[in-house]
């Protein structure tokens, strides 16, 4: 370690020192062959340098991103050691490289902020079991020498495109809406990569103190967050901050560190090491789950170097109004940037189930996630906008967009003055036609919009929230205990509890252990209920006895066919029998509906007369399957269109087989949340809808403002006759008969 100390803190040219380096493993591991390869932009790696290969195959030999057992390593971001490489299914030969003699194989990664940089590999001529000593020492001088490494992709860079100057309008991004609203400040990055000031102790026993102490203060301002701000959040929220408490009490992740202080690591280099990796993994990992956790701990790694350098501190939150930038963003480190005052969030890599996400919705500030290119295109302190509305981001808007800008935050004030005064009204037509609108909610604190916005109920309560933000499965009290809490808070108002719709993109790492290729598809919601009856019956059981003696709703997602809804309803049937038994106690009214999201249902309905008691269609996955459309691919999502003619005609038919067999209609959904959505369900017969807090008083305002009878006649004349701009004919008909539509 200490010749290699003396090379890294050389000068001179980067490829000399890179032969010094090859050399210098080589004789200190005792291997016939030492060589690095460079990932290169294409993801391809190219050997850069070697002690003990043709020193011909230098730049040169290239193998492709899954060729390989070095392309094997960069794509795992994991080290493997084989006895006989030749024999390994991995292999690629590459006879330029004069590497036949050769066969025992090391390999590590050679890991930076970004992830996989390069590979370092070591290779004996006899066939050799490499030992965990080996293998830890080869990470540590990777991890060393990617500073090295970087510095050929610093100097083959090409000149960036020049970046549009501050001050002038820097255009529009998009992504996904996480919390409402409209927000508008300076630019603030978050940038948590904190940069280990050495790699070597100097003393190992006090770098060891220095460790366990920085793990000890960690471990207490998190425990002071828990107490000081995690009771203000809400039940979800709360686990999520909970379960990352756990993880900085993980003794496996402390060991760990100190492994590496007892290699010869100083200890902020021993925690840069474990950061290296949780980062590279967590570009690899496609489960969500895994992608939360594994980010949870890079967050840990960055606030513990932050500590051991005796700085904790952030970016500073001007007095000024300011938006947070980042990649991604860990749940504490958001509630501090929140103590602070934020008018917005953006991030550039995010899921609605984030757990940054989920804080963010429960301290109510604007956020949008998913957007491409947002850190390349803003700078510190650039003025942007947080369109979270509409799922826009304005930056270094000019006097034009501002001043919209401004028009529209003062609109939204005086709107929200007059939703508020129709709080207690009812959601009624000028022609007397009244519907239920109801709240869609998976999290406790989304209840406070009952209230707020005197909505009639809740039409879906998402139970999934609760499995998918805790490290393990919730126990039958902690299930009784948040249903109850919802009927509770509901206060007697109807609450319909959609059942498990795991799978898909909402991954339980427990028990979905399959691979899928298109996991919208495969084995999810009441497929992968009904194959989990334990879990299944488990959570019933919880929705019953939580019930009590009141009235319970029930609701299973994604039915395909009758027989799907005649198992599940046979399991509720055996646990409401089950409670009884037992406590004497059954639901004082039982109502069970199915959720519409395949066509497939469709044409079924007829068969399940007198067995449903009432149908919801779940506009977001009905509409992407109608039209083979992900909503979330930007190339295809002008395709989900729920105002067309085939979707209006094939709903119109669902809503006429539906009240010949007695089947009560609702909607949920996000196409529910527009008024001249809400006009075309009501049109049909559709009696209830189910939507956002923030969706309730525009719908409501605009339903008292319809002669419903009218539009339902232009509707479907309409719908005889399209023409090319339909959604423009429809709006024209609502508009004419006395629709007060916002924006329209």
């Amino acid at each position: 370690m200490n010749s290699l100390r003396q090379v890294m803190a050389e000068d001179g040219d980067t490829r000399s020192r890179l032969d010094q380096v090859v050399r210098l493993i080589a004789s200190t591991m005792v291997a016939d062959v030492c060589s690095i390869y460079h990932r290169e932009g294409d993801g391809s790696l190219l050997l850069i340098a070697t002690e003990g290969l043709k020193p011909e195959a230098v730049n040169k030999t290239r193998m492709g991103a899954n060729e390989g057992l070095v392309g094997y390593v960069a794509r795992t971001a994991e080290p493997i050691a084989i006895e006989d490489a030749p024999r390994h299914a991995a292999f690629s030969y590459r006879p330029e490289t004069g590497e036949d003699p050769f066969h025992a194989f090391l390999g590590v990664p050679i890991l930076r902020t970004g992830g996989v940089i390069g590979v370092l590999v070591v290779q004996n001529r006899t066939e050799r079991v490499y030992r965990d000593e080996e293998v830890e020492t080869l990470q540590t001088i990777a991890m060393v020498l990617a500073e090295i490494v970087h510095r050929i992709e610093e100097d083959q860079s090409a000149p960036q495109p020049e970046r549009r100057v501050r001050g002038n309008n820097g255009g529009n991004l998009r992504g996904r809406i996480f919390c409402e609203g409209l927000g508008y400040g300076r630019a603030v990055l978050h940038d948590p990569v904190v940069p280990a000031a050495r790699f070597f102790a100097a003393d190992q026993k006090q770098e060891a103190t220095r460790l366990a102490e920085g793990l000890k203060d960690l471990r207490a301002s998190i425990d002071r967050m828990m107490l000081v701000d995690g009771a203000a959040l809400g039940e979800d929220p709360r686990d999520v901050m909970e379960a990352y408490r756990l993880l900085a009490h993980d003794n496996s992740w402390a060991e760990k560190l100190q492994e590496g202080v007892r290699s010869g690591l100083s200890a902020e280099a021993a925690v840069d090491r474990a950061r290296r990796e949780h980062r590279a993994k967590l570009q690899a990992a496609r489960d969500p789950y895994l992608r939360e956790r594994l980010h949870d701990l890079e967050d840990l790694d960055n606030r513990l170097l932050r500590i051991l350098g005796g700085d904790e501190s952030k970016p500073q939150i001007s007095d000024e109004s300011s938006v947070l930038i980042a990649r991604r963003l860990g749940p504490a480190e958001l509630l501090e940037y929140a103590k602070a005052g934020l008018r917005g969030i953006l991030m550039e890599e995010a899921a609605a189930s984030s757990h940054a996400a989920i804080v963010a919705r429960a301290l109510g500030i604007p956020a949008i996630g998913a957007i491409d290119d947002l850190t390349t295109m803003i700078e510190q302190g650039d003025y942007v906008i947080v369109d979270a509305e509409q799922g826009q981001v304005h930056i270094r808007p000019d006097d034009a967009v501002y001043d919209a800008y401004k028009t529209r935050v003062a609109l939204r004030s005086e709107r929200q003055a007059v939703y508020a005064t129709l709080k207690g009204l009812p959601a009624q037509t000028r022609d007397g036609t009244t519907l239920s609108l109801m709240l869609n909610a998976g999290l406790d604190l989304d209840l406070d919009m009952l209230d707020q916005t005197g909505a009639d109920g809740v039409g879906l309560f998402r139970t999934e929230f609760q499995f998918l933000v805790s490290d393990s499965l919730p126990r039958l009290e902690d299930q009784i205990g948040l249903y109850r809490k919802v009927l509770d808070r509901a206060d007697g108002r109807p609450v319909v509890f959609r059942t498990l719709d795991l799978g898909g993109d909402k991954v339980l790492p427990i028990l979905n252990q399959l691979r899928e290729e298109n996991p919208a598809l495969g084995w999810r919601s009441i497929r992968f209920a009904l194959d989990h009856k334990g879990l299944f019956r488990r959570q019933l059981r919880a929705l019953v006895r939580a019930a009590g003696e009141r009235p319970l709703t029930v609701m299973f997602p994604m039915v395909t066919t009758p027989e799907e809804f005649r198992a599940a309803r046979e399991l509720l049937d055996q646990e409401v029998e089950w409670s009884f038994q037992r406590t004497g106690q059954r639901p004082s009214k039982l109502e069970i509906g199915v959720m519409l999201e395949t066509p497939a249902l469709a044409f079924s309905l007829a068969d399940l007369a007198g067995e449903v008691d009432f149908l919801s269609v779940g506009t977001n996955d009905l509409l992407q399957f109608f039209f083979a459309a992900d909503r979330m691919t930007p190339s295809v999502s002008d395709r989900y269109e729920l105002i067309s003619p085939a979707a209006l005609r094939f709903l119109k038919m669902v809503a006429e087989t539906c009240q010949k067999a007695g089947i009560r209609l609702s909607v949920c959904g996000e196409a529910t949340a527009t008024p001249l959505a809400a006009f075309c369900f009501a049109a049909f017969g559709y009696s209830s809808l189910s939507m956002s807090g923030s969706a309730i008083g525009p719908v409501k305002q605009a339903l008292r403002s319809i002669d419903l009878a009218g539009f339902r006649a232009g509707l479907e004349a309409a719908l005889d006759k399209p023409n090319d701009a339909f959604r423009n004919q429809v709006l024209g008909i609502a508009i004419e008969h006395g629709a007060n539509i916002p924006d329209s």
